[in-house]
């Protein structure tokens, strides 16, 4: 695997110098996530799964940015430590700002929280308009793929430390997993009939939504080895993919 912490900047130059323009950025979070599990949960997936991304791709991977935006968690629970959305836009941006000085071309952003979505996305739209032809890509770690996506949504809708994160946590970290607490852990989704977005204060007893209960080391194992597999081939897609027109950002011929 090629960690951006462990290479000399000659290493990291050689890598562009050899045809690896592509750089991975896997942004977690840390906060709450109920009883039963560590605050850093998030952050473990976005590490482990780039880095074995990376022992197969050969993708350069960047440290973990382990705070996002967290602040629908509210204060009701010690632990979260979060961004605002326009700090979290201005940190990714300016990490992309760097990447593409470097001489890369490619960055994907790897998210494993959901919230971070949009300013994350923001990050996206303002590094492509500064850094003609630097193509960045944000894919969610939850819905890599259809599979995935369907483990993740099995219990509730609108999870968090469900079955899936317990699970893979089992497998990954599981110094993170208070097992003793599994059992007396699960807590319903109540945003079914919702037209509003609630704060999670707002939604869940203990700051869980779904059922850990049913987590197991198995099937953190198995979902695991979905998201490197569906993760590596769209990583290796996208090192193959150019712009489908050659026209510059500030190109204003036309045809």
């Amino acid at each position: 695997m090629k960690l951006w912490h462990d290479l000399t900047w000659e290493e990291i130059g050689e890598l562009v110098e050899q045809g690896m323009d592509a750089a991975l950025l896997p942004v977690g979070a840390t906060e709450q996530h109920g009883p039963h599990l560590g605050c850093g949960m998030d952050s473990e997936i976005a590490r482990h799964l780039s880095e074995q991304v990376s022992a197969k791709t050969q993708v350069a991977v960047l440290p973990t940015l382990p705070y996002g935006c967290s602040i629908g968690h509210s204060h009701r629970w010690p632990g979260t430590i979060a961004l605002q959305p326009k700090t979290l836009i201005d940190v990714v941006k300016e990490i992309g700002d760097w990447v593409a000085a470097s001489g890369f071309k490619r960055l994907f952003i790897l998210n494993s929280h959901v919230s971070n979505f949009a300013p994350l996305r923001c990050a996206l739209e303002m590094l492509r308009a500064e850094h003609d032809g630097f193509m960045v890509a944000l894919i969610n770690s939850s819905t890599v793929s259809e599979r995935v996506k369907e483990r993740h949504f099995d219990d509730a809708e609108d999870w968090h430390a469900n079955e899936a994160e317990t699970s893979l946590m089992m497998a990954l970290a599981p110094n993170l997993v208070r097992n003793d607490k599994l059992t007396t852990s699960d807590d319903p989704d109540r945003t079914e009939d919702c037209v509003f977005s609630h704060p999670v204060n707002r939604t869940s007893l203990n700051g869980v939504t779904g059922k850990p209960s049913d987590a197991s080391v198995e099937k953190g194992r198995e979902l695991f080895d979905w998201m490197v597999d569906d993760l590596s081939a769209l990583v290796v897609k996208g090192l193959q993919e150019e712009a489908p027109l050659p026209h510059g950002y500030f190109d204003q011929t036309k045809g």
